[in-house]
C-alpha cells in the first residue's frame, strides 16, 4: 500500500482479521452487532439488533455473570475488560470460545453502562499456560471461587490485626501468588506501614512513615482510591520515578496497589509483590480486587474490637482501685472478672477505703447493666460511697446517703423508663479485734470461712437496692472474725454464671471453699476458675439461660492457723462461732438462724444432737419473740478438739421478765420450753445482762463430765427457781 492511498475502513479491517464489533447499551437493554458477531454468536452473519436475552440464550450461563462483573469492576478502575466466554447452540452445546476486549462507561445521568468491543474467536487454552490461567472457564474458575471462599472464612475468623495479617500472608491464589505483601494504613496526612510479608525485618523503613502526596503507588491509591498495576520494572520506574531507586533493591517483576475501602472511604493500601511478570488479566485483578476488599472488612473489625478492648482495659485500670498497703493482722484479694460479650465492661465494681484509727471499709457491689452508662454510674457512685465514708459515717449512714445520691444520678432525662439501680454489700473492718460493721443494700450476703474449713453464708440485715426508693433504711450487723476466718464477698455472677441458682452456685462455690489449702490469693484465682474454668463446663446449673455475668470477689482473710494468707497473730482457737440478730418483725429469720447452727454442726456425728439442738434453739428464739417486745441476738459456737467438742447456744434480749418453770396442761400451746432444755441439753442457765437477761445450753459430743458444774450455772442442769 502507497502512503498516499487512504486507509481501509475499521469495518473491513476487523472482517480481514475475523473480529467481530458490538455495542451494549444497559439502559435500553439492547446489544447492536455487526455480521461477523452474529456469526461468532451463532446467528445469521448479518447486522442486527438484539436484547440482552438473545444474547444471554447464545452464552453460557456461568460466563454471563463472568461479563457483567468484569465489565463492572474495569468502569471502575477505567481500564480495558477483557473476558473468555463459550457460546453454545441451540442444544446447549459449548460451539465456540470466543474472546471480548471493550472499554465500558458509566453514565452518571442514565445509571447505565455503555460499552463498545470487539469479539474475536480463540483457541481451547491448555490448563496451566497463561492463557489457561487468564481464561474464565475449566478448572481455574473453580479454583478460583474455592480459593476465595476459604479466604474469606479465615479473615472473618481473625480477631485482630496481627491475625488478619498473618492469614493474609498465607494466602495461595489460583495460578498467580505473590512473594510479597505489605498493608499500609492512614494516620493524618501520612502513610505508615501495618504489616508486611516476604521482606526482611526492617527493610520496610523508606516506607514506614511517608506523606500522602509522596510520588508511590500506595500513596496514590488511597489518594485517588483507584487501583494501580505495575506489569514491569519499566512500567514502575516511569510512572514513579522518584520512589523507583526504593522498590528496585526487592528486585520484584510485577505490583498491584489496592486501596484498602470501608464505607466508601479508603482506610489505606494494600500491595502485592510478584517475583515473576504478570499481565493482570481481568479475572486476576477481579481476584485481587476481592481478597482487597474482603482484608478491608477484616482490618476494620480487627481494628474496631483492638480499639474496644483498649478501652475496656483502660476504663477496668481506672474504676478497679489498688488494694494498698499491707494491713497487719489482714490479708485482702480481690478480682474482677468482666462478662464474655459486649464491651465487657459493666457495672461491678469493689473498692477498699482507709479510715482513721487504723479501720478500712471494703465495698462490693454491682450497678444494674453491662453498658458503658452502667460502668459510668458505677464510677460516680464508688466516688460517692469514698466520700460519704471518709466523712466518718455509719455504714447505715453511708448507704442511706449513697441511695440517695443515686436515686438522682440514675434518672434518665432522655428515657425516663431507663431507672437504674445497684446492689452493694458496705463492711468497716477493725484489724484489730476483728470486728466487722456492715450495711447492705439488697446484695449477696456474705459467706466466712472458718479455721477449720467449715464455709457459712452469714445472714446480715439489709435494705433494698441503691436508687430505687430515696428514704431508705439500711440496718447494720455486727460480726466477729476470728483468726483463721475468711469472708467473701462478691457480685451474682460468681454465683449465677453457667445456668446457676443462688442454691446450687453457692454449693458449687462451698466445695472450692471447703477443700482449698492454698493462700488467699490461689483461693481467689480457684474461686473464678471454678465459674470460667474447664471444670465449670461439667457443673452447669439447672437453668436453661447461660448467660455470663462480669464478676467481682473480695476476700478478707483475719490471719490465723489454716488461713494460709500469713503468719498467725493470736493463738490457734479451734472454735466456730457465729452471730445473728433476728428482729421482732423478721421472723422468718428463725429458720435462717436454723439453718446457721446446722452449717456449724456439718460434720457433728450425731444426728439426733443436731436435731435436738436445732430444736431448742427454734424455742429460745420464739420464746423472745412471743413473750417480749425486744430483738433477739444470737451466739452460737462450737469449741473443742473433735471427740470432745460442745456446743453453746446462747440468745440474749433486753427483756426484764425471767423465764420460770410451769406446768402446762395437756391441752396448753405452751410452757415446755424449759421442760425441753432440761430433757435435752446436757447443761444450761440463765443470765442476767444489765438491761435484759441471756438464756443458754451446752450439749456435749462426748458423755457430760463427772464433776457437776460450778456456780453460776455453765457446767450442767440449773434449778430455775434459783433464777426466777
Amino acid at each position: 500500500m502507497r502512503t498516499d492511498e487512504p486507509l481501509p475502513e475499521v469495518g473491513d479491517v476487523l472482517a480481514t482479521l475475523a473480529t467481530g464489533l458490538w455495542h451494549w447499551d444497559t439502559a435500553a437493554g439492547e446489544v447492536t452487532v455487526d455480521a461477523e458477531t452474529a456469526r461468532l454468536l451463532g446467528l445469521p452473519a448479518e447486522r442486527a439488533l438484539l436484547t440482552e436475552a438473545q444474547v444471554r440464550a447464545r452464552l453460557h450461563p456461568v460466563d454471563w455473570n463472568e461479563i457483567t462483573g468484569v465489565v463492572r469492576l474495569a468502569a471502575a478502575e477505567g481500564t480495558l475488560a477483557e473476558v473468555r466466554v463459550r457460546v453454545m447452540d441451540e442444544r446447549g452445546h459449548i460451539v465456540r470460545i470466543v474472546r471480548s476486549r471493550s472499554r465500558p462507561a458509566f453514565d452518571t445521568v442514565r445509571k447505565a453502562y455503555e460499552v463498545t468491543g470487539t469479539l474475536q474467536e480463540v483457541t481451547d487454552p491448555a490448563p496451566g499456560t497463561p492463557a489457561g490461567r487468564s481464561a474464565v472457564t475449566g478448572d481455574w474458575r473453580r479454583s478460583r471461587e474455592a480459593f476465595l471462599l476459604d479466604a474469606g472464612r479465615a479473615l472473618a475468623e481473625a480477631r485482630s490485626t496481627a491475625e488478619v495479617l498473618r492469614v493474609a500472608a498465607g494466602l495461595s491464589m489460583p495460578g498467580f501468588s505473590p512473594d510479597g505483601l505489605g498493608v499500609f494504613g492512614v494516620s493524618g496526612d501520612r502513610l505508615t506501614v501495618i504489616g508486611h510479608h516476604g521482606q526482611p525485618q526492617g527493610e520496610e523503613n523508606p516506607f514506614v512513615d511517608m506523606s500522602l502526596d509522596t510520588d508511590y503507588p500506595a500513596a496514590e491509591v488511597v489518594r485517588t482510591g483507584q487501583a494501580v498495576y505495575l506489569s514491569s520494572p519499566e512500567q514502575y520506574r516511569a510512572r514513579y520515578p522518584m520512589t523507583w531507586p526504593l522498590a528496585e533493591r526487592f528486585g520484584r517483576r510485577s505490583w498491584a496497589f489496592l486501596p484498602l475501602t470501608v464505607a466508601g472511604r479508603p482506610m489505606g493500601a494494600w500491595m502485592a509483590a510478584f517475583a515473576y511478570p504478570v499481565a493482570f488479566t481481568p479475572d486476576e485483578r477481579s481476584v485481587l480486587t476481592t481478597v482487597a476488599r474482603m482484608l478491608a472488612q477484616a482490618l476494620s473489625r480487627a481494628g474496631a474490637a483492638e480499639t474496644q478492648r483498649e478501652l475496656t482495659d483502660g476504663l477496668q485500670r481506672s474504676m478497679m482501685p489498688v488494694l494498698g498497703p499491707e494491713i497487719p493482722g489482714m490479708g485482702i484479694a480481690a478480682r474482677y472478672v468482666p462478662t464474655g460479650g459486649g464491651l465487657q465492661v459493666g457495672g461491678d465494681w469493689y473498692d477498699m477505703i482507709p479510715l482513721p484509727g487504723g479501720r478500712f471499709a471494703l465495698v462490693i457491689g454491682d450497678v444494674q447493666g453491662h453498658d458503658v452508662r452502667a460502668a459510668g454510674l458505677m464510677g460516680q457512685l464508688r466516688i460517692a460511697l469514698r466520700a460519704y465514708a471518709s466523712e466518718g459515717h455509719r455504714p447505715d449512714a453511708v448507704l442511706a446517703r449513697a441511695s440517695h445520691f443515686f436515686h438522682g444520678l440514675s434518672q434518665s432525662e432522655e428515657d425516663p423508663g431507663d431507672m437504674r439501680f445497684a446492689t452493694c454489700y458496705y463492711a468497716e473492718v477493725d484489724p484489730a479485734t476483728g470486728t466487722v460493721e456492715s450495711a447492705r443494700a439488697g446484695h449477696l450476703d456474705p459467706v466466712v470461712r472458718m479455721a477449720d474449713g467449715t464455709a457459712l453464708i452469714l445472714a446480715t440485715a439489709g435494705g433494698l437496692p441503691l436508687g430505687i426508693d430515696p428514704d431508705s433504711d439500711y440496718p447494720t450487723t455486727r460480726l466477729a472474725l476470728e483468726p483463721g476466718d475468711t469472708l467473701m464477698m462478691c457480685t451474682d455472677g460468681l454465683v449465677e454464671t453457667g445456668g446457676h441458682d443462688l442454691q446450687t452456685g453457692w454449693h458449687r462455690l462451698r466445695v472450692i471453699l471447703e477443700e482449698h489449702t492454698g493462700g488467699l490469693e490461689e483461693l481467689a484465682d480457684a474461686l473464678v476458675q471454678a465459674v470460667h474454668g474447664p471444670s465449670s463446663h461439667h457443673t452447669t446449673g439447672p437453668l436453661a439461660d447461660r448467660r455470663e455475668d462480669d464478676i467481682a470477689l473480695l476476700l478478707l482473710c483475719r490471719q490465723g492457723e489454716g488461713c494460709g494468707c500469713g503468719e498467725s497473730t493470736a493463738p490457734p482457737a479451734p472454735v466456730r462461732r457465729t452471730m445473728l440478730t433476728i428482729a421482732q418483725a423478721e421472723p422468718a429469720r428463725i429458720a435462717t438462724a436454723r439453718q446457721h447452727l446446722r452449717g456449724l454442726l456439718h460434720d457433728w456425728p450425731s444426728e439426733e444432737q443436731q436435731d435436738a439442738a436445732v430444736l431448742l434453739l427454734s424455742e429460745m428464739l420464739t420464746n423472745v419473740l412471743v413473750h417480749t417486745d425486744t430483738d433477739a441476738l444470737l451466739v452460737a459456737e462450737v469449741a473443742g478438739e473433735p471427740g470432745e467438742r460442745r456446743i453453746r447456744v446462747e440468745v440474749t434480749d433486753n427483756g426484764d421478765d425471767l423465764p420460770h418453770r410451769r406446768r402446762p396442761g395437756e391441752m396448753a400451746s405452751s410452757g415446755r420450753g424449759l421442760m425441753l432444755i432440761e430433757l435435752l441439753a446436757d447443761a444450761w442457765g440463765v443470765a442476767p445482762r444489765g438491761e435484759g437477761k441471756s438464756i443458754w445450753y451446752e450439749v456435749y459430743e462426748a458423755s457430760a463430765p463427772e464433776d457437776g458444774p460450778e456456780d453460776g450455772g455453765r457446767g450442767g442442769p440449773v434449778d430455775a427457781s434459783a433464777v426466777v
